[in-house]
């Protein structure tokens, strides 16, 4: 169908509409329901959904975040693991629904398709490569659709080995109650200040919880003896789940809590019918480069791949982060002040 013949209304659906239209699509992700706006919006960010209609429903939509930029030079949008269309054709419209309704002076996507699916010609779209991520582009994917002895044969023998010991250490693992954030919060900072990472509040996890627990996650603990050992916070939508956030204490290396932590979280996300566990963020190489550093690095998400990696998950990355310039100038702007902050 050419594009000229299309007709879209703009809409600015109820969360429960938009919920439903992005459970409907293959890609579905976390990021992109209402609540996500919900959460981000009490801290630092607005969120507002835009969608088009041909008449029959919603065809193309996003749930998106908007941040002021600096010296007052406007906002800017960012759709996290979005936008949706049900056709390609709906895409142009969709851009310029999001410049009219929130008067941004970019936008910022970082869509949900991995390089090796389809994937909109962001570049054909007048899109240039950002030189900005928000969230992380690469990931480890682990397969969950087998037994376990089969997910535990596609581990490295030491990630095996752990898991197992984990699970005669006695250790406790129980899912937590809003009335465990607190001891959460005190492992996430913990581990923030002893991995030089930044953490959220714990009023940013109390409104996780909140908004996400009942429905979409978990908050699996670990504990020995009373001791809390580690925690992590879990989610799921549609195939997926994903490992958001997650904390251990020092006396987790003895017992290897988070092994087990981590295993019962696939057991978790295979009981919800999930056919893959996400395990959210690695370094933005390729896999030679991530196999020949990560023994010596440890800054940023290097940290964390050397215990990603013997999961026998896949290396996945997106297909990247893309701006869109509505005001050539404040772009222009943006991407210079990057250049002397970096």
């Amino acid at each position: 169908m050419s594009e000229g013949l299309v007709t879209h209304t703009v809409l600015r659906p109820n969360p429960e509409d938009w919920d439903h239209f992005v459970r409907s699509q293959a890609r579905a992700h976390l990021l992109q329901l209402a609540a996500w706006g919900a959460l981000k919006s009490q801290f630092g960010w607005d969120a507002q959904i835009v969608a088009l209609s041909d008449g029959s429903g919603i065809v193309a939509g996003a749930s998106v975040l908007l941040k002021n930029l600096p010296l007052g030079l406007g906002r800017m949008a960012y759709l996290p693991r979005g936008p949706y269309a049900t056709d390609e054709e709906h895409y142009p419209a969709l851009w310029e629904a999001i410049r009219s309704e929130t008067g941004a002076a970019f936008l910022k996507v970082e869509a949900g398709h991995f390089q090796d699916q389809p994937a909109p010609d962001f570049s054909a779209m007048g899109f240039a490569p950002s030189p900005q991520s928000i969230q992380p582009n690469n990931t480890v994917q682990i397969d969950i659709r087998d037994d376990d002895e089969i997910i535990l044969k596609r581990m490295n023998q030491g990630t095996r080995r752990k898991i197992r010991k984990s699970l005669k250490a006695g250790i406790d693992y129980t899912q937590g109650s809003r009335e465990d954030l607190e001891d959460f919060n005190r492992l996430m900072q913990m581990t923030g200040e002893r991995k030089d990472f930044g953490v959220h509040s714990l009023e940013y996890f109390e409104r996780v919880f909140e908004l996400f627990i009942p429905e979409h996650g978990a908050l699996l603990l670990a504990k020995r003896n009373d001791k809390s050992l580690g925690a992590i916070m879990i989610f799921a939508l549609g195939s997926t789940a994903w490992y958001f956030y997650g904390a251990s204490s020092r006396e987790n290396s003895n017992h290897y809590a988070s092994y087990g932590l981590q295993w019962r979280a696939i057991q978790w996300a295979k009981a919800r019918g999930c056919l893959c566990y996400d395990m959210w963020g690695i370094p933005d190489h390729d896999q030679e480069t991530l196999e020949t550093q990560f023994q010596q690095r440890s800054d940023g998400l290097w940290g964390v791949y050397g215990f990603k990696r013997g999961w026998g998950g896949r290396i996945r990355r997106t297909a990247g982060t893309w701006d869109l310039a509505f005001n050539p100038l404040v772009y222009g702007a943006y991407r210079t002040a990057l250049k002397f902050s970096g």
